[in-house]
């Protein structure tokens, strides 16, 4: 009779505590791209790095304007 591996059990274990582990993992990356500081040299385009990330959503919101114009055709 074969016995089951005790290591193939082991990661259901922790499933109910993965949407935790990935919340703390989202929330680090975010801060840390949130509160990054440029090097000195480049210190003048931070107004312009901190309106970079807003750019894709221009572009969303571009998409529905266009279907707009055109009566969602």
């Amino acid at each position: 009779m074969p016995v089951s591996n005790p290591c193939f059990f082991a990661p259901f274990a922790l499933l109910p505590f993965y949407p935790f582990v990935l919340t703390y993992i989202v929330g680090e990356l975010f801060m840390v791209l949130l509160l990054a500081k440029l090097p000195e040299a480049y210190a003048p385009f931070d107004p312009i790095v901190d309106v970079l990330p807003v750019i894709p959503v221009l572009f969303l919101l571009l998409a529905f304007v266009w279907q707009a114009s055109i009566s969602f055709r």
